[in-house]
């Protein structure tokens, strides 16, 4: 649990509001793509020393899951939740793959290649929640791939300059961009303009659409978990909003205030 609290993020992650028996299991979910993700990204590591350390990540959850000893404990950990509730081991190389991606892919030509990205490096965390409630019916997956598809959207829009710094990349659709006479050097120098604004907020509110379409699940599901999907949803609104309050300064990650964070509770517990 203290590897899923210790980067911050907007949404909530293995918080108190999951059900108490499955607090750890999603705690071990959430460290093994922390870990996966920092390895594509930390350090200072040759691109072909970040792909074997991912690849070694996929080799010891394979022979975790096939019964042979492991050294870390995160995979031994990992065994018992994915054979205890049956989870879809495709989901964890998935993760992996799109990290994997991420050490030496850094432009995205359109949307499709975005969403795909997306397919493997959000959408298992999702499915798997599902996987651990007994709640992964075609319906449900189908929403929480929006949701997470959607979160995912959010957070490159609310990291476009930092991306671009630290590691070169863009996850916006560079035909889009085109389209729009923006270009990657344009984010380069932070430079704004009203077709630059235009283009961003655009890319926000489709992404708060696929947020809303999949809102459905929230409303579906009971209890705990219906209520964390809740509030994470109306978190995903609530930096999409923030986002088009900014105006041209498109560069600057915006911070949910203890009002949102209100708000997103009461709409939450209001079933909204």
């Amino acid at each position: 649990m203290a590897v899923a609290r210790s980067h911050y993020e907007n949404f909530p992650v293995a918080s108190w509001l999951m059900p108490a028996e499955l607090r750890k299991h999603v705690a071990v979910i959430y460290t093994f793509a922390r870990q996966a993700d920092d390895l594509a990204d930390e350090g200072h590591h040759s691109p072909e020393a970040r792909i074997t350390a991912l690849q070694k990540m996929g080799a010891d959850l394979d022979m975790a899951l096939n019964g042979h000893s492991v050294d870390d404990p995160l995979f031994r950990a990992l065994q018992h939740t994915t054979e205890h509730y049956r989870l879809d081991v495709q989901l964890f190389h998935d993760l992996l793959d799109a990290f994997m991606q991420d050490v030496d892919k850094t432009r995205y030509e359109s949307f499709a290649e975005v969403l795909d990205y997306c397919r493997r490096s959000a959408n298992p965390i999702g499915r798997l929640m599902l996987q651990l409630s007994g709640q992964a019916m075609q319906r449900n997956n189908h929403d929480s791939d929006l949701i997470c598809s959607a979160l995912q959207l959010i957070n490159f829009l609310q990291d476009i300059r930092q991306d671009l710094v630290e590691n070169n990349r863009v996850y916006l659709p560079m035909d889009e961009m085109s389209a729009a006479g923006v270009s990657v050097q344009d984010l380069q120098k932070q430079s704004k303009g009203t077709h630059i604004t235009d283009f961003i907020h655009a890319q926000t509110i489709r992404a708060q659409q696929m947020m809303l379409n999949g809102a459905g699940l929230g409303r579906r599901l009971s209890g705990l978990i219906g209520l964390e999907i809740r509030i994470i949803i109306n978190g995903g609104l609530s930096v999409c909003n923030a986002l088009l309050a900014q105006g041209d300064e498109v560069y600057s990650r915006p911070r949910l205030t203890r009002k949102n964070k209100i708000n997103m509770l009461t709409k939450a517990l209001l079933n909204l």
